[in-house]
């Protein structure tokens, strides 16, 4: 009987890393250990960064790193540390920019190859077993570095040095650059409709990515101006699209697209051609929940439900698939697949397999609207469709000479049997890990859609699930003082494996801040108020520079021994595809300086702003949040407060319905009793102003009527009973911006 000798990843806690325990490769974690091995025995290190949701990931694992002849070549030659970009981004956005500069790739897998002192000199992403797809083969580029490394090692040194320059150099921004100007966004919104695609939506060519921030940002312009912006009619009659219609053609595409999963709900990672049929088939908890936020937007946009639905379809997948049911949580990813033989296997339907579950006439109305064909959509087996919507319902009503309901009627049919069967399928693996900033983007997404949508279940996971990360993740300091640090990772997917308290990052702080508000706009508990301000002040304290303005993405080392090239700063201002840590940083601020009255956040927030003013045009749509924290930052705020009178509550759900309803950044609502209102227990600018409001002072006649007030600064208009007349005060102040 043979055994298995696991190398030192079986110690890891990571999902990817444990995948690879059983590889001949001797693989080390990031680590002093790792590093002291490399300059000790002075070998170059392999660097292998991935994710367990990467489908080139795990072919370049069985291709290469699980070949024995491969492993030896990597083991006499090279240190090989393996990483998860999931786990520690901050590892991964520094070696994509080295590895970026050298090569012009970027992505994952991430091969790179650094001095002992892991300072990188070559790299590239995915490299084949054999020559081949334009790349040297993986044993041919091992050799040939490890013969450069022993033969050439001055210019293996001068390379790292230039690498590493090129690395201090991507977004790095030294300091203010500039005043913040709204016309970042109409740059932004120019750069959008020049990557617009009229034909099928979305922006560029293949491969298409969604780019929810983008849509975000113009989604609430249109609905700000009514698609009546000034620019936006420039370019109206240059034959430019106007604004509803990217948004509702990119909306409508994506969803009725095969990067929509049309059983079961939910988002792929991208599309690899244009029209959005064929996708990466992996999903991601933060894809989803920024996608969630679109679609509910776009509800609140432009009225039309299938936007909400499409919205309820998304929490459907994600109550199901990516949601810790019983502790609160949401999970990471899905992978793509099943192992290595197949390509969306699970996701994807021959012709034979549908009618296998299906009557004659719910596969010939399956076929027809999702346009399923004996040839599919897919290389390596070409019987495989993905399933997309290519007829609407009245066509196939038409050519069926059937009633409408009545094909919906199949059609509905067909889709529970065809996702009944496909759960009897092999599942590709869930990674069950729980990371603090990708939860923190879920709560907030779940807490807009429930407040839109009047969804009580997706609230109360909300919370549920943001207290577990306030409980679990928000830690005293390892050092004892009695500041607070928030952790990067709740809970890890393999529960054999050992927790390890990852530090968080700027993106972990901004988030949970900016949920915390959410939670206590939805809630009125003042706690998930104090919890914000209590994690934006740390995010201020371990991660702003207070010489030149902006976040840093994350903490140098306490004793100053960051590896490899840790200690290079950065200051992310691109969303990538989350929404970029700054900007976000930004508004977190902003939105505390409004119930806090403490102008110093304001302060750092437009600071940090000017910090990438003058720069920030030249991304374009991938500057998208900053635009976003720009609107904060420059628009007056407008607060609807809703008290709620014993008795009355019917009253104070219609104007809290009319107050959630209009989409504007700048616009917050809260509900709360009158013994709430009365007792002064508010953050700061609330209890300043709502507690003498008319109406709730003991024994006047108005005090068991609901009302709502709309605030701005420290001013307050006269309180209004009645919901039709609350919408007018609200789009009358929200146009005024």
């Amino acid at each position: 009987m043979t055994t298995t000798t696991l190398n030192s990843l079986a110690r890891a806690s990571s999902a990817y890393l444990r995948s690879a325990m059983h590889q001949p490769v001797q693989w080390h974690e990031w680590g002093l250990e790792a590093f002291a091995a490399a300059q000790r025995e002075n070998k170059p290190m392999l660097l292998d960064i991935g994710a367990v949701w990467c489908h080139w990931c795990h072919v370049m694992d069985r291709e290469s790193y699980d070949d024995p002849e491969i492993a030896a070549i990597v083991n006499q030659h090279f240190i090989a540390v393996k990483v998860d970009r999931d786990e520690r981004p901050d590892i991964d956005s520094r070696y994509q920019a080295a590895v970026q500069a050298v090569s012009g790739q970027g992505g994952w897998p991430l091969t790179a190859f650094l001095t002992p002192d892991g300072k990188p000199f070559y790299g590239g992403t995915y490299f084949p077993p054999s020559d081949g797809y334009g790349r040297p083969s993986f044993r041919r580029v091992l050799l040939s570095i490890a013969n450069a490394y022993a033969e050439k090692h001055g210019d293996v040194v001068e390379q790292a040095k230039m690498v590493e320059s090129a690395i201090a150099q991507s977004e790095s921004f030294a300091g203010r650059s500039g005043g913040v100007s709204v016309g970042v966004i109409a740059a932004i919104e120019q750069s959008a409709f020049k990557m617009f695609d009229p034909q099928h939506g979305g922006f560029g060519q293949a491969p298409k990515f969604p780019h929810p921030s983008a849509l975000d940002l113009l989604i609430e312009r249109y609905a700000r101006t009514g698609g009546k912006d000034e620019s936006v009619k420039e370019r109206d009659r240059t034959g430019q699209p106007e604004l509803r219609n990217l948004i509702v053609s990119t909306l409508e595409h994506m969803a009725r697209g095969g990067v929509y999963d049309q059983l079961a709900g939910g988002f792929h990672r991208y599309s690899v051609d244009e029209r959005w049929v064929v996708p990466h088939f992996e999903k991601m908890c933060y894809d989803n929940s920024e996608l969630l936020k679109n679609y509910v937007h776009a509800y609140q946009a432009t009225g039309e439900e299938f936007f909400a639905d499409v919205a309820r379809d998304i929490i459907r997948w994600m109550d199901e698939w990516l949601s810790d049911r019983q502790r609160g949580g949401f999970y990471a990813s899905q992978d793509a697949d099943i192992s290595m033989d197949d390509d969306g296997d699970y996701f994807t339907w021959t012709l034979d397999e549908a009618c296998a579950v299906l009557t004659k006439e719910e596969a010939e109305v399956a076929a027809l609207h999702y346009d399923i064909n004996e040839v599919g959509e897919m290389h390596h087996n070409p019987a495989k469709n993905v399933l997309y919507v290519r007829a609407p319902v009245e066509e196939i009503a038409r050519r069926m000479n059937l009633a409408p309901e009545r094909i919906r009627d199949l059609l509905a049919t067909a889709k529970k049997k065809m996702y009944a069967a496909r759960l009897q399928r092999p599942t590709p693996y869930v990674d069950k890990t729980v990371y603090v900033g990708w939860n923190s983007l879920c709560v907030s997404a779940y807490l807009e859609a429930a407040k839109v949508l009047n969804l009580p279940d997706a609230r109360r996971f909300a919370l549920r699930s943001l207290d577990r990360v306030l409980s679990e993740a928000w830690k005293q300091s390892p050092d004892g003082s009695p500041a607070r640090e928030l952790l990067h990772v709740v809970a890890y997917s393999d529960p054999n494996a050992s927790h390890r308290e990852v530090p968080g990052l700027l993106d972990d702080y901004a988030f949970t801040a900016l949920a915390c508000l959410d939670a206590y706009e939805a809630t009125a508990d003042l706690s998930y108020y104090k919890f914000a301000q209590a994690i934006g002040d740390a995010m201020i304290d371990r991660f702003y520079d207070a010489t030149s303005g902006g976040f840093f993405d994350s903490q140098p080392a306490a004793d100053g021994s960051s590896l490899g090239v840790l200690a290079t700063r950065r200051k992310p201002l691109q969303d990538s595809p989350t929404p970029a840590g700054n900007p976000m940083a930004a508004i977190a601020l902003v939105r505390l300086h409004h119930y806090a009255t403490d102008a110093a956040y304001r302060d750092k927030a437009e600071l940090t702003l000017e910090t990438f003013a003058s720069v920030a045009e030249q991304f374009g749509i991938f500057a998208a949040t900053y635009g976003i924290a720009v609107v904060h930052l420059l628009e007056s705020p407008a607060q609807v407060v809703v008290i709620t009178a014993q008795g009355d509550e019917d009253a104070a759900a219609e104007l809290y319905a009319a107050a959630v309803a209009p989409l504007a950044f700048s616009k917050s609502t809260i509900q709360l009793s009158a013994n709430q209102a009365a007792a002064k227990n508010l953050p700061p600018a609330l209890s300043a102003t709502i507690p003498s409001l008319p109406g709730l002072q003991a024994g006047e006649s108005d005090s068991r009527k609901s009302f709502a007030v709309l605030c701005s600064g420290s001013a307050c208009q006269p309180p209004v009973s009645n919901a039709a007349e609350l919408r007018k005060v609200l789009e009358a102040a929200l146009h005024k911006n």
